[in-house]
């Protein structure tokens, strides 16, 4: 084998740190998980302490003094030490998706599988994460939006019309206001609803009182289970069972509780308030500290471009997108909200009546 250039030298080592820095990401994470995430995270481990066997043995002599991983292996291990949350998981899940193994030549075809089937875990583990802070966090996220381009839509458009600057202040917060209380009702009406809806289908745990007294001849229970979609056959034999062992709760596994996947219903109510409050703040600050015209227009919208930006790459790190292309995606749609309102006041201003 000939002895590898300088240039393949340097990407072993590089390999190298990023594979030792990902299993730290992992040993991290799992010490603040415990039971199943803990072993799995503790599995994915001992994979990246093989794949960094692989590249020492490769480089030998060469291997030198440790060095450090890419930036962003970097900080993925910096926010596991600090926080192990989804967050975490979801920037794992993306580093494990940009693995160059398929194209390299010196990595073997099990390492490019490995790098594969882990994207798959991790994505399997943030999930979990994801479905816990669902409810909770689609509120939020869409609270602080709605916030920041409906009240930049408002204010602009207010502001093109040619009033005064105290009536363009009086305007965003009223539509702060009004915004938020609304955001919040309707939040905690449909994630009530919603959960009234499940609690509807879920079966009624005093019926099983009945099941003594129940015909068996009859087996007015096997309806119950060709209601649930099983078919006649199937339904007489698991309600004969049924029968047969009552001190045994068949009708557990019948059912799948989504309510949690669902969030609390005031939760999501308050996280929609606060977080609508917040955005909408936002356009009206300029105002608030006594700016007017062109510099309040420009700077309004200049700090609702950075919010926007900012939690359209907090969803897309969330959803296992690219952050860049959904920020971007984000602050397009805010822009021509905002832009189309402004246009419409400058048409029907009261400068030009």
């Amino acid at each position: 084998m000939a002895a590898p250039t300088p240039s393949t030298i340097r990407r072993w080592r590089k390999y190298l740190a990023d594979e030792r820095q990902e299993a730290a990401v992992y040993r991290d994470l799992a010490s603040r998980r415990t039971g199943e995430e803990r072993e799995i995270l503790l599995a994915l481990a001992e994979a990246e302490a093989r794949h960094e066997a692989h590249w020492l043995a490769l480089l030998g002599d060469n291997a030198g003094r440790p060095h450090r991983g890419e930036i962003r292996t970097r900080a993925l291990g910096w926010l596991a030490r600090r926080f192990g949350s989804v967050f975490v998981l979801a920037l794992a899940q993306r580093a494990e998706a940009r693995s160059p193994y398929e194209g390299d030549v010196d990595a073997t075809p099990a390492m490019a599988a490995d790098e594969r089937i882990h994207e798959e875990v991790v994505r399997g583990l943030a999930t979990r994460g994801r479905n816990r802070l669902s409810g909770t966090f689609r509120a939020a996220v869409f609270g602080a939006n709605d916030g920041l381009v409906s009240n930049l839509a408002l204010v602009l458009g207010i502001g093109a019309t040619g009033v005064s600057t105290p009536i363009i202040l009086a305007t965003g917060l009223a539509g702060l206001l009004a915004g938020a209380l609304s955001m919040g009702a309707g939040e905690f009406v449909s994630i009530r609803s919603q959960r009234e809806l499940l609690a509807a289908s879920d079966p009624n745990p005093e019926t099983r009182s009945a099941l003594p007294h129940l015909d068996v001849d009859a087996n007015e229970l096997s309806l119950v289970y060709r209601a649930r979609g099983m078919d006649e056959n199937e339904a007489r034999a698991h309600a004969a069972e049924v029968l047969r062992d009552l001190t045994v709760d068949h009708s557990a596994g019948d059912t799948v509780d989504d309510h949690e996947e669902i969030g609390s219903a005031l939760g999501a109510a308050v996280s929609s308030f606060l977080f609508f409050a917040s955005g909408a703040i936002i356009p009206v600050l300029p105002y608030i500290f006594g700016l007017e015209g062109v510099a309040a227009v420009v700077l309004s919208s200049a700090l609702v471009g950075v919010a926007l930006l900012g939690t359209g790459a907090v969803t897309g790190l969330l959803s296992g997108g690219p952050p860049l292309k959904r920020a971007l995606r984000q602050l397009a749609i805010g822009f021509g909200a905002a832009g189309a309102t402004y246009l419409l006041g400058l048409a029907f201003g009261v400068s030009a009546a």
